[in-house]
């Protein structure tokens, strides 16, 4: 995959321009601040309570680069008027596989930035470079979850143009409850 990967998503005159790039270190106070928030803790897996937390946290995205089975991606606003990004999200593609024709993306988006185009735009951005750069040979297809009565991750789906194709029953405990399963193929 090379050692840096960095991915746009396009600007609007309302929707500043988005940087997607590998976790880092520094990023650690930013994500402790991101989840003190309890929406966000309610749909994530994971309790980054410190900058220990969260340090151990970005050591296991940087492991998945190196594996070459789960990329994950800060996802940065660009501020026009300062020379620093702010921390908005991320976008993940993980269950990679050399041969596989299945991976699977997620998402998350700060409080701060919900509401404005964040998690399509940036799940855009990962989706085209999944199909072109990851799985340019074998990846056909991508998986996105989310619980029942998560309707926002559903509008994010139906926005990033990830097509509804069932309901799967929970499996605890890293999926307590129902889950929509939406899916969005290469395009011919």
């Amino acid at each position: 995959m090379g050692d840096i990967v960095v991915l746009h998503a396009e600007g609007t005159h309302s929707a500043p321009v988005l940087v997607l790039r590998p976790w880092r270190m520094e990023d650690a106070a930013a994500l402790v601040a991101v989840f003190r928030d309890p929406v966000l803790r309610r749909w994530t897996s994971s309790a980054l309570d410190t900058e220990g937390d969260a340090r151990r946290w970005v050591r296991s995205q940087e492991r998945g680069w190196a594996a070459g089975d789960r990329y994950g991606f800060a996802v940065l606003e660009v501020q026009p008027d300062s020379n620093s990004d702010r921390l908005v999200g991320q976008v993940v593609l993980k269950d990679v596989a050399p041969g596989h024709p299945s991976a699977e993306v997620g998402y998350w988006t700060a409080a701060h930035a919900r509401g404005r185009g964040v998690a399509p735009r940036a799940l855009g951005a990962l989706t085209g470079w999944a199909f072109d750069a990851v799985g340019a040979d074998a990846l056909e297809r991508l998986e996105l979850l989310h619980q029942v009565d998560n309707p926002a991750s559903c509008s994010v789906a139906h926005k990033a143009r990830y097509d509804f194709a069932a309901v799967l029953p929970a499996a605890p405990p890293a999926f307590p409850r129902d889950g929509h399963l939406h899916i969005r193929h290469r395009s011919p």
